[in-house]
């Protein structure tokens, strides 16, 4: 997990360093100029006053360590600890409802709602995959089971952002259902705020679902057509216990950890949200703001954003390796 997180970061620093201490110096220029005009500082002439602004930028360069070069040990630290710590600077494009420019509290202000459209996705998608999965698994060879798989080709090979697209043709502007952008048309004030939310989430949710619960039924059934192939399966048939009992009791669970496998890499990518769907729908979560921050190049945005998506998904991958001790008996805990 570690070294995972130091070369990610190692490579965005590298990648994006220079260009954030040129706007780290714009910042600290902008700062010492804005603060001259409102001191009561007076000078005799425009060369004292620009002699004043040049020390302190200077001043405040080096207290930084921006006037080292990108390699020098000192700033990488620096700004490892800086970039772990989400402390960096501010945004000259984006802010918070509240108006901060700070890049914290514009990821932070991002999060709740990236979550609250795809950790939802992720639950219904994996409950509809399960119960499909297991119902198409018990019945192999079927026109459901091919019905399914059919399903699950097509609607797994078009793109995410084309079946958007139609899903607000049809939605939003044919039958004018749903509002055909999602961002909330009331203020976080307002009383009406999470209603309002909630509504504008739908088409995106319902889209969402559209896409992906076919592929997971299939992976479902996948696991579980092995499962049900096995030996001790058999036996169990044998000894008279009831079809529907061997699936969930024992095939679905032997099929635990692929599909807790999946269930945790969706929750963690519901972190970092979906840059085209989230662009698509207009949806303000973090998937949007990775795309405006790409389009007008804030590099600290970009920065933070990159850390936050690879921090959840290492943790998330760390737990599912302890969580296969409680699904899977076979591997051993010390």
């Amino acid at each position: 997990m570690i070294l995972v997180l130091f070369v990610t970061l190692l490579v965005t620093i590298l990648l994006l360093g220079p260009p954030l201490d040129k706007i780290l110096l714009e910042n600290i220029r902008t700062q010492v100029v804005d603060q001259v005009n409102e001191s009561n500082l007076k000078f005799q002439n425009p060369s004292e006053r620009q002699s004043y602004v040049d020390k302190q930028v200077t001043y405040r360069t080096s207290i930084l360590g921006l006037n080292e070069p990108w390699y020098s040990p000192s700033k990488l630290y620096t700004r490892f600890i800086s970039t772990m710590t989400l402390d960096l600077g501010k945004s000259h494009f984006f802010t918070t409802d509240a108006g901060s420019s700070n890049v914290r509290d514009i990821i932070f202000e991002k999060v709740p709602k990236t979550l609250l459209l795809f950790t939802s996705s992720t639950i219904i998608v994996t409950v509809i995959g399960i119960l499909l999965g297991s119902f198409v698994a018990a019945r192999s060879g079927s026109i459901w089971d091919k019905i399914n798989s059919i399903f699950a080709i097509f609607s797994n090979s078009f793109p995410s952002w084309w079946v958007a697209m139609i899903m607000i043709f049809l939605f939003a502007f044919t039958l004018q259902i749903f509002p055909a952008r999602a961002t909330p048309t009331t203020p976080p004030s307002d009383p009406l705020y999470l209603i309002n939310l909630v509504y504008h989430m739908l088409l995106p949710l319902i889209t969402i679902t559209f896409v992906s619960f076919g592929a997971w039924a299939y992976i479902v059934r996948y696991f579980l057509i092995n499962i049900l192939k096995e030996d001790y399966i058999s036996a169990k048939r044998t000894i008279g216990i009831s079809k529907k009992r061997i699936l969930y009791s024992h095939a679905l669970r032997n099929a635990a950890p692929p599909i807790a496998t999946s269930v945790a890499l969706g929750l963690a990518a519901s972190f970092g949200g979906s840059i085209i769907v989230e662009a698509v729908f207009d949806w303000p979560g973090m998937g949007k703001l990775y795309y405006d921050a790409i389009g007008v190049l804030d590099i600290p945005i970009i920065i933070g954003l990159t850390y936050i998506s690879t921090l959840i998904f290492i943790v998330t991958i760390f737990i599912i390796d302890i969580s296969y001790a409680f699904f899977d008996p076979r591997v051993k805990t010390f």
